[in-house]
């Protein structure tokens, strides 16, 4: 390729991170082009290869431009260049992957419709108009169909397509955006999309006319089922009452809150309050589900997203959900492929079998899905994004971690919103949402992804890290594994070494752990805890007041208990409940006051998660919950952002030798307010206010006794914005420096990393040395 009579120089580069799936290699080929370098670029298994020779200067400009204009999904960790002499390079090639076992490389999530593939779908005039499949070295489906590593469309299921000779000239033409996009197909030599109806395949019903059945289904107030990325979604009308509601009965999902799918940002915004924050996620490439704020006025069926004020909303993601929702021009419930509590359907046969009792009609292709991915849902907080699940589009990608794990290590995670993470060295990979481990299909989900994980990563675990509860499925799970280093680490230890992990820190800091139930140290349930940690251990300093906890988890389920078992430490409180309590039916609540009088089945726990139950309960919100979090999520929604009036938390000595924050005398507040006619909106501000302030103090004396003033805010209740937003600002308005879940979820989806993190931390540093 280059002429020059000037001398010649020669390197060797290998680059690092995300840049398999992302367009790399096409986009060395270009700026090989622009600076007259010739040499090859080539895909190993841990990294991309370059062999480059040309002007000094020109590889020089090469490589600055390497780093300063890779593609938008590229994530570029390190550029290593050796410099030699030239050999005689002549012209540029993209060569044939090199497979390295053992060798390791990030692996690209799913991404979503880049705006170029858009327009040629929705462009008549375009070759691919209107083709479901639609993808380029900037978009499309990555971690579900690849089999192994290098990155190369024979290692992914798009090897059953061969490619047209169309195709294959964008493949092998340089400059082309589809120049070596492993995913490249069109209508004459990609998948196929089709449409069945109660098992029966119509022959007309393929392509457009598969869509066009599709939407006539929707129209018609039936449910779809539509095979996506990472696996099917159940589709529903969200204008129509007796669409959302027939959903509901058939997927035995009472209440909890669907998302739905729009056009576009415009459409989003009349249905919810959209910020500029808000509009950057939902149109961002990884198209989570976005939580925002309902308009009341949103013309939506009521049962979508009933009590909760909020609304999830997503962009189509897919080429097929565009075009359906482009044909169906009204928003869309986009569930998952599944009945309640159960892993998603990835296959057609699968489909078939599980959601028939739910779906009316399937959308379906032939692209084969190898991992089962779920969407994202985040919320935005004071302007920042908070993770609510972290799933399509962003796992798996790696999260760094502060100090290194010697050995290959596998942290198996919490038993409810289940992920687990694979590390060695200072990278975890954190899975995407697995669920809840309740049953064989959810333990089964998590054996074949962490199956998936192995492979792709090359890696067999020699530790094991898991959650200190006896009775956790994950924890008989890391049992089972025999392995020779087990590390056990308490529930709520793990949520403060996620936060300190994931913005690279070790520690120590003042750990703020608020949720609903963790095995604690002294085998009770803890879930209110303020602790002083590092990575590798902590010290309690403050609990909220233990209370009994009638029926143990099934207070999840039934506020009043929660209330209940708080009345029971208080004369008063006993006295001001009982409004909220007359609704119990008698024998139930005869027999729970037994339960507390012989302390049977009655654990003692310390859970905010909990409180925010029976505060719920007690403003006479609810009794009863379909879904763990009902409660408090209602509560905030009753909130709103009303002024608040705030009442003492005592802070009391314990007997363990740390302090006590007690909720009871705000509960008894609360309840003589309410009892005066207050109205229980203003009365669950004042909740969150008085939590707020009362965790404010409580991390003042803790922080007095430490000697620390970084802050560590964890836990699933501080998936809550108005506590979250509060207790942060009072914090760093009393100067103290606080750290938040901003890379993975506050809640039990990032549990597993903060295992991986003490595990690696303890393993590189044993508590005994």
């Amino acid at each position: 390729m280059s002429t020059t009579l000037h001398p010649r120089a020669g390197c060797r580069a290998s680059v690092r991170g995300v840049v398999q799936g992302v367009g790399f290699r096409p986009f060395v080929h270009r700026l090989a082009i622009r600076y007259q370098v010739d040499g090859w670029v080539r895909n190993a298994s841990g990294e991309v290869a370059l062999g480059l020779e040309g002007e000094e200067d020109a590889l020089h400009a090469f490589l600055a431009a390497l780093r300063q204009e890779a593609p938008p999904l590229a994530r570029i960790e390190s550029v290593t260049v050796d410099w030699t002499e030239p050999t005689g390079l002549s012209g540029f090639v993209i060569e044939v992957s090199e497979d390295q076992p053992g060798a390791r490389l990030p692996v690209p999530p799913e991404i979503a419709l880049c705006p170029a593939c858009e327009a040629e779908l929705l462009d008549p005039m375009n070759r691919r108009y209107r083709y479901p499949f639609i993808t380029c070295t900037d978009c499309g489906p990555r971690y579900s169909i690849i089999q192994r590593l290098p990155y190369d469309r024979e290692r992914t299921t798009m090897r059953a397509f061969t490619p047209c000779p169309a195709c294959e000239l964008e493949y092998q033409t340089p400059g082309n955006r589809r120049h070596h996009s492993e995913t490249n197909s069109c209508a004459a030599c990609g998948p196929a999309l089709w449409y069945e109806c109660r098992g029966a395949a119509d022959p007309d019903a393929v392509a457009e006319g598969a869509l066009r059945e599709a939407a006539r289904l929707l129209e018609g107030g039936g449910i779809l089922a539509l095979r996506g990325f990472g696996g099917f979604h159940l589709a529903a009308d969200a204008t129509s009452p007796e669409a959302v509601e027939l959903l509901r009965r058939r997927k035995g999902r009472e209440a909890k809150p669907f998302a739905v799918m729009v056009r576009s940002v415009e459409e989003a915004r009349r249905l919810a309050v959209v910020s500029a924050a808000e509009e950057e996620l939902l149109q961002s490439p990884e198209r989570p589900i976005v939580l925002l704020q309902a308009r009341a006025e949103a013309a939506l069926a009521p049962a979508v997203a009933p009590g909760v004020g909020t609304l999830g909303v997503m962009l189509p993601s897919t080429p097929v959900h565009l075009l359906l929702a482009e044909l169906v021009d009204r928003p869309l419930v986009m569930t998952s492929g599944n009945r309640t509590d159960e892993p998603i359907a990835i296959g057609n046969q699968e489909a078939r079998r599980r959601l028939a009792v739910i779906a009316d009609g399937f959308l379906l292709h032939d692209r084969e899905i190898l991992s089962r991915v779920d969407d994202s849902v985040l919320r935005v907080v004071q302007g920042e994004p908070v993770y609510l699940r972290r799933s399509r589009g962003y796992a798996p990608l790696p999260v760094p971690l502060p100090v290194a794990s010697p050995v290959p290590l596998l942290a198996v995670g919490p038993h409810l919103k289940n992920t687990f993470t694979l590390a060695i060295g200072d990278q975890a990979w954190v899975s995407p949402h697995i669920g809840d481990l309740e049953d064989l299909e959810g333990l089964e989900h998590f054996r074949q992804t962490l199956a998936v994980y192995r492979r792709l990563f090359a890696l067999e675990p020699a530790a094991v890290a898991y959650d200190l509860h006896p009775g956790y499925l994950s924890t008989r799970l890391a049992h089972e594994l025999n392995l020779a280093t087990m590390v056990g680490v308490q529930h709520h230890h793990a949520h403060i070494a996620a936060v300190l992990a994931e913005h690279g820190e070790e520690g120590p800091a003042i750990g703020v752990a608020f949720d609903g139930t963790g095995y604690g140290s002294d085998g009770a349930v803890w879930g209110g805890e303020i602790l002083h940690a590092d990575l590798r251990g902590f010290q309690r300093l403050a609990h909220l007041r233990y209370a009994p906890l009638p029926g143990g988890d099934l207070a999840a389920r039934r506020p009043w208990r929660a209330l209940l078992g708080l009345a029971s430490l208080d004369g008063s409180l006993r006295g001001v409940a009982q409004r909220a309590l007359s609704e119990v039916p008698e024998t139930e609540l005869a027999l729970v006051e037994r339960q507390l009088a012989s302390q049977i089945n009655s654990p003692l726990t310390s859970s905010v998660g909990r409180l925010f139950d029976a505060a719920a309960a007690l403003l006479g919100l609810r009794g009863a919950a379909a879904y763990e979090g009902q409660a408090a999520m209602e509560l905030e929604h009753l909130a709103g952002s009303r002024t608040a009036a705030e009442y003492p938390m005592p802070l009391e000595e314990g007997e363990d030798g740390g302090f006590v924050l007690d909720p009871v005398p705000l509960l008894v507040r609360l309840g003589v307010r309410r009892q005066r006619g207050a109205d229980p909106a203003d009365l669950a501000a004042d909740f969150h206010a008085s939590l707020a302030r009362g965790t404010e103090l409580a991390v003042r004396r803790a922080a007095e006794l430490a000697g620390c003033a970084t802050v560590v805010l964890a836990g699933g209740v501080f998936q809550n914005a108005r506590l979250l937003a509060s207790v942060r600002t009072r914090l760093e308005l009393a100067r103290f420096r606080v750290l938040t879940a901003s890379a993975l979820p506050p809640n039990d989806g990032g549990v597993s990393y903060g295992q991986a993190a003490v595990a690696a931390a303890r393993l590189a540093r044993p508590l005994t040395s």
